[in-house]
């Protein structure tokens, strides 16, 4: 009988453990759940106030972009003065949506060496992409590039508008902006050759 008792003390003994260990992995997931919420709530606290930054910035930045320009005119008179000044078309593509385009485009004005080397080299425009207006005529005579690389992109035309180089953006940043030496770089590679 002592045999007995003392079997079923140790299953009673057994179950109460087991019972201990599954109430013990119930409350760590609980705490895992409350761990993954505020998680949550903090990551999405964080994204609200990376959003509100960007559109403080954005609302600071100039806008560029004209979605009721008439992109095709105003790249073929941008064509025929290539021509007359022997400079090559800098296209940026993208629009005032776009932190990265306004960015750029806040870059390239706001450093002097970068504004000079456009300035001597290039004509330098502004190829909107908005919901108000795709451009999807001109867009699709460079390939639409945009759909490839994102935004902004950049399409270099020679003097006789002929397209010679389509460039990614994303290349030419560092950290929360633009590498100064890689963005030179960029801007030197495609400035006409003198025949």
């Amino acid at each position: 009988m002592k045999k007995m008792s003392l079997i079923a003390l140790l299953a009673l003994s057994s179950l109460a453990f087991a019972q201990k260990i599954d109430k013990i992995d119930k409350l760590e997931k609980v705490k895992n759940s409350n761990d993954k919420a505020l998680l949550v709530k903090s990551d999405a606290a964080d994204l609200e106030a990376k959003k509100k930054a960007a559109a403080e910035e954005k609302a600071k930045l100039p806008k560029p972009y004209n979605p009721k320009a008439d992109a095709q005119s105003d790249i073929n008179k941008l064509v025929a003065q290539a021509k007359k000044e022997g400079k090559n078309i800098m296209i940026q593509a993208g629009g005032n949506w776009c932190i990265w385009c306004l960015r750029f485009n806040q870059y390239v004005q706001s450093t002097p060496e970068l504004k000079k080397l456009v300035d001597k080299n290039y004509l330098y425009y502004h190829l909107n992409y908005s919901p108000d207006n795709k451009n999807e005529k001109v867009f699709t005579e460079y390939g639409n590039p945009g759909e490839k690389f994102g935004y902004p992109v950049f399409i270099v035309l020679d003097k006789n508008g002929k397209m010679i180089h389509v460039q990614q953006s994303d290349v030419l940043e560092e950290g929360k902006g633009y590498s100064l030496e890689k963005t030179k770089a960029f801007f030197n590679k495609w400035i006409p050759q003198k025949s």
